[in-house]
């Protein structure tokens, strides 16, 4: 099931927050009068948006902090958190909020890291991140493509030889914040999806090419998969080992996918983009040898155990066996 949330007004301030001013400027994001945006308040605790997205969710729990009234973030498909008001959508400016439940199954979800929106999903992603003052991020070579001016860029050889047989830059791109918070904008190699994931010490995976920009303290090298499972897959024999605490950002082509597995779990090989720690895979062929070489499926890999996948709707191999009946050929003479 899609995991859903609802961000809720708790009725609090933050610590040393003025209450007349943080109500204000409530009222002031979500265009409401001086008494409309008291009212809300006094309801408490009131789920000013539901059944939303994750990434809808973070960017309207960073935006109602910063007013300086305390808000959480609850997992709508854990409790029966009902929804603001019918009609409502956006704001709770066309109608009063409900209250918000407050059963023991309500799931608290805490957004950290660095604030930042994703557009043009999941065709053409493009990536803006608000890196904090003294605060450095680092970017896939020849990701950025739009900046603050007061960013300073350092390029750095990272990864070594592994990084280089994996297929990406041996060079990654650090931006820092030297005189104030600023905005960088990363658009990825190829069209299609872009996923964030804020690690706290866990560990993922990503294929070769997946690795779009990261945090200081998320670790980046390489792992080697093996000669028998590289050669295989016909995927790179290293992938892209991500571990420490911080934002993760990385892509695919085409649209992207979340996966919970239990158990076990089949995905062809070009379509994995990232997976978590903990899980065993092994490639193996769909069916017979007639299968291998004549279905047109190839390898595909099999997980087992506990864990998440993250996979692409399109397979790049497929996509230029398509085209390639299209190109232009010179008649012979």
């Amino acid at each position: 099931m899609h995991t859903t949330y609802n961000v809720v007004i708790t009725g609090k301030l933050a610590a040393g927050a003025d209450k007349t001013a943080a109500i204000n400027a409530f009222g002031a994001l979500f265009k409401l009068s001086p008494e409309k945006s008291q009212s809300v308040f006094n309801k408490a605790p009131v789920a000013v948006k539901s059944n939303t997205d994750k990434t809808t969710a973070e960017k309207f729990y960073r935006a109602i902090s910063k007013t300086g009234l305390e808000c959480r973030v609850v997992d709508a498909t854990a409790g029966d958190t009902p929804a603001v008001s019918q009609g409502q959508k956006d704001t709770p400016a066309s109608s009063p909020a409900a209250p918000a439940a407050t059963t023991d199954n309500d799931t608290p979800v805490t957004f950290k890291g660095f604030s930042y929106k994703i557009e043009g999903r999941p065709d053409y992603s493009f990536l803006t991140v608000e890196i904090p003052a003294n605060e450095t991020l680092k970017v896939e070579a020849s990701a950025m493509a739009t900046m603050d001016t007061h960013l300073v860029m350092k390029t750095k050889l990272k990864g070594g030889f592994g990084r280089f047989l994996t297929g990406e830059s041996l060079f990654l791109n650090e931006f820092s914040a030297a005189n104030g918070a600023a905005e960088i904008g990363i658009a990825p190699g190829t069209p299609g999806d872009l996923v964030h994931q804020h690690l706290d010490g866990q560990t993922l995976f990503l294929q070769n090419s997946a690795f779009v920009a990261a945090t200081m303290d998320v670790n980046l090298d390489t792992k080697w998969q093996g000669m028998l499972k590289g050669f295989f897959s016909g995927e790179s024999f290293f992938l892209i080992r991500a571990s420490g605490k911080g934002d993760l950002w990385f892509n695919s082509y085409g649209a992207i996918i979340e996966i919970d597995v239990e158990d076990d779990y089949v995905v062809d090989t070009s379509n994995i983009v990232a997976f978590t720690e903990g899980l065993e895979y092994e490639i193996t062929k769909v069916g017979g040898y007639k299968s291998l070489f004549l279905s047109g499926e190839g390898f595909v890999c099999r997980f087992k155990g506990k864990g998440k996948v993250w996979i692409q709707t399109r397979n790049a191999q497929a996509f230029t066996s398509w085209a390639h009946f299209f190109r232009p050929v010179k008649s012979k003479k």
